[in-house]
């Protein structure tokens, strides 16, 4: 994910220099207001400050204006001898008194050697050069002169082409993130009472919180979903209670001439710091540690300006909270609840989707296992629902509905964690159909690994809602093999959260880009990070989105303001579409020529048509993403972004649209089948016919050595190709490749029986061949 709108955030930081906290007290450049004294933070959060990342300082060339005019030196002594010049250049590197000094300067050894082939180059082909070192050249080579005297000259040339080295104290102060609670002057200005709603889910934590909400005389939800948001605004309207939405996209006042409300409901990017209410609400507080968004839980935990603050969510965050609130000089009222329904670890899987009852849940962890569990569920003349993170939000909602209905002949349903929060589901057992699941770790790096136990509690207390038609809950995995792992993950204790996210903010940025004006923003903010230094309670979210958006637009001109909006657009960066069309907006934008409902529509080639196969739907859903990030964009330029309501309207038709798709996946999932083969799952349903037809149950014996390996009547889902599709490094359509392949060698060879030269099955081919 994407970081989202950073620009709201305030503050510039320095170092105050009282006598009392001696550079231990930030204070906001842009607000001017001076901080309360704090309580300093433990000891152990401290880090010392560390050498920076030297390998991020990209060398500046040097302007024409820096290049006298007429060789005075010349003429005032007499033209150099470029060789003997060259032998007291290499005769100055080569001094260890010069390193020490240059090192003592800023100039670790790979700096030092950059600036001392750019300082050679530059006195090499440089004509004419500065007076002043022209003379002291001269000096040296007529030997009335020390190769030491050439230094002052080669630190301004370093300082000139690494500005940075001139600079690093303000740097370092301005990146300087130790003290956190000092940003938010308005919130250290109140006396705030801090409640943690400390619980799992379907324990009624957050229903305590919202109650007390509706009854203050003011009032902020902050959650991390939109759909949270919006169940809060309408919950709070159908009670009486006059409520705004506030979401990235979207600003929704109840009164009709747009005076905003009592009680705001709203992502928590989105949450005002200086607005002052009675009682605010945050949302899944565990999200603080989250690597991309967790900034967005640790300002509002630190800043939100409320005489109430109600945190929700789970245990693991109450040491992390009450030691955040330590530095604040607030205290934590911890309240604990239990589930208010049972849920039970069954002792056996699932093992064959045969034995699916309603209510049934199987959770997945990619698309592509969604669209081949959801083909053979329907496959056995069972209706299921499809619910997965790309979805709209609109599409989610429909799909809980139809699921939920007593009505509708809809009992299964497939979805993937996205259920974990946001959606009210009426699942009486959760089937997990691996426990396999990529992350992006704090490095920004992808990796596949077994979910924690916070995901494992999050999606399984899913099960047996208390406002539900089930009262208690039931969980189990849909192979043998992976059951006593999952038994395993749910009795561990959950570990607890340490750290909380940061974020560089946009004025900090801007502060940068003040005292280094030659450098882009993609590596403005790796310098930050590297000169950052943040206590043992933080940790700098990743900026690998950032960054990504930062090259892709580096080319264009704008703003630093605007490119940093730019930058924090919510946009999924596998999607070449959606990248492809923020590009296109910040081209035009740069261009000062707004952007219309009419060009948005020829960029989508609206009116779209109906998805005819799963890459239709998947376009179709990156289209709903441009929108949103032109509603997104709206929100911050609403001169150059004019259309937002228009732009809205399609976007319920496109809803729609997509709703009608996910209602026929299955039937897509066919369309999209080539003719020549059948995909993957359809040679498992073949297994699997064979099986219960009495043929020969020999190929599916042997050991199952992957965590996620199907059952005797599933045998497949261990195998070397599934696992490979899994982990994203196999395609269907590599496969269908490799099977086309295979096929027409076994053909050139004449190793097909007669007869079967259209075996449609691999596998199959691989059984008669033995």
């Amino acid at each position: 994910m994407a970081v989202s709108v950073c620009a709201l955030l305030r503050g510039t930081r320095c170092v105050r220099t009282s006598p009392l906290l001696a550079s231990r007290c930030v204070v906001s450049a842009i607000s001017g207001h001076l901080p309360q004294p704090l309580v300093p933070p433990q000891p152990r959060a401290l880090l010392s400050s560390r050498p920076p990342d030297t390998s991020l300082f990209v060398p500046v060339q040097l302007r024409a204006s820096d290049i006298p005019d007429t060789d005075i030196g010349a003429e005032l002594t007499r033209v150099l001898d470029r060789s003997e010049v060259l032998k007291a250049l290499n005769k100055f590197y080569k001094r260890k008194e010069m390193q020490k000094l240059g090192a003592d300067n800023g100039l670790d050894a790979r700096l030092f050697h950059q600036a001392f082939i750019s300082f050679r180059k530059y006195i090499m082909e440089m004509e004419p050069l500065q007076v002043d070192l022209h003379v002291i050249l001269n000096d040296i080579c007529c030997g009335v002169g020390h190769v030491d005297d050439l230094y002052p000259f080669f630190m301004r040339h370093a300082k000139q082409i690494f500005p940075m080295l001139e600079c690093m104290d303000d740097l370092r102060k301005i990146s300087d993130l130790r003290l956190p609670p000092n940003w938010y002057p308005e919130a250290r200005a109140i006396e705030r009472k801090i409640i943690f709603h400390a619980g799992p889910t379907n324990s009624g934590k957050t229903y305590h919180a919202i109650q007390r909400y509706l009854s203050a005389k003011s009032g902020l939800y902050c959650g991390p979903l939109k759909l949270l948001a919006h169940e809060i605004y309408q919950k709070s309207n159908d009670t009486g209670v006059r409520c705004d939405l506030i979401t990235g996209e979207e600003l929704v006042f109840v009164d009709p001439e747009g005076r905003p409300s009592s009680h705001a409901a709203c992502t928590i990017e989105m949450c005002s710091v200086t607005t002052p209410y009675e009682v605010a609400v945050i949302d899944e507080i565990q999200m603080i540690r989250d690597p991309s968004r967790g900034w967005a839980w640790t300002r509002a935990l630190l800043g939100l300006c409320a005489e109430e603050i109600h945190i929700c969510g789970e245990a693991a965050a109450i040491d992390l909270v009450t030691e955040l609130m330590f530095t604040t000089g607030e205290e934590v009222e911890v309240r604990r609840y239990e589930r208010l329904t049972p849920i039970q670890i069954l002792d056996s899987a699932l093992e064959s989707l045969d034995n699916l009852r309603p209510g049934d849940c199987i959770v997945c962890f990619n698309k592509s296992d969604i669209y081949s569990v959801s083909r053979q569920v329907e496959a056995r003349g069972l209706q299921c629902a499809v619910i997965y993170g790309s979805l709209p939000p609109g599409t989610k909602l429909a799909q809980a509905k139809k699921f939920n209905n007593p009505e509708d002949p809809c009992k299964i349903l497939v979805a993937t964690d996205a259920i974990g929060m946001g959606l009210n589901l009426s699942i009486k057992r959760i089937i997990f159909n691996s426990l396999m699941k990529p992350n992006i770790n704090e490095k920004g790096e992808r990796e596949v690994d077994t979910i924690s136990t916070s995901q494992a509690l999050q999606i399984s207390g899913r099960a047996g809602r208390f406002s539900s038609m089930f009262k208690e809950g039931e969980v189990t995995t849909m192979y043998k093999d992976d059951l006593a792992l999952l038994k395993d993950i749910l009795n561990r204790p959950v570990t607890a959260i340490e750290t909380a996210g940061l974020h560089p903010t946009a004025e900090q940025i801007e502060m940068f880009a003040y005292h280094l004006p030659d450098a882009n923003l993609s590596n403005l903010i790796d310098i930050f990070v590297s000169l950052s230094q943040v206590d043992g309670l933080y940790f700098v979210c990743n900026i690998d989105d950032f960054k990504f958006v930062a090259d892709m637009i580096q080319h264009i001109p704008l703003s630093l303001r605007a490119r940093y909006v730019f930058c924090t657009a919510p946009i999924n960066k596998k999607q070449p579409f959606v990248c492809t069309s923020l590009l296109k907006f910040a081209r035009q934008f740069s261009r000062n020529e707004p952007l219309t409902f009419d060009w948005i529509c020829r960029h989508i080639n609206w009116p779209v048509q109906s998805p005819k196969t799963i890459k239709d739907l998947v376009h179709l859903e990156s289209v709903h993403d441009i929108l949103d990030l032109y509603l997104w964009l709206s929100y911050r330029f609403m001169d150059m972004f004019p259309d937002a309501n228009l732009v809205r309207q399609i976007q319920r038709e496109l809803d729609s649209i997509i709703q009608m798709g996910v209602y026929n996946i299955t039937k897509l999932i066919r369309a999209s089948e080539p003719n020549t083969s059948l995909p993957i799952t359809d040679n498992i349903a073949l297994h699997e016919d064979s099986d219960r037809a009495g043929a020969s149950k020999s190929n599916h014996q042997g050991p199952r050595r992957n965590r996620s390996a199907r059952s005797a009547q599933d045998p497949l889902k261990g195998s070397l190709t599934s696992r490979l599709v899994q982990q994203g490094l196999l395609t269907p359509q590599m496969l269908e490749q490799l099977e086309r392949e295979w096929r027409t060698r076994q053909s050139e060879n004449g190793d097909w029986p007669n007869g079967l030269s259209h075996e449609p099955n691999i596998l199959k081919g691989k059984r008669r061949k033995k």
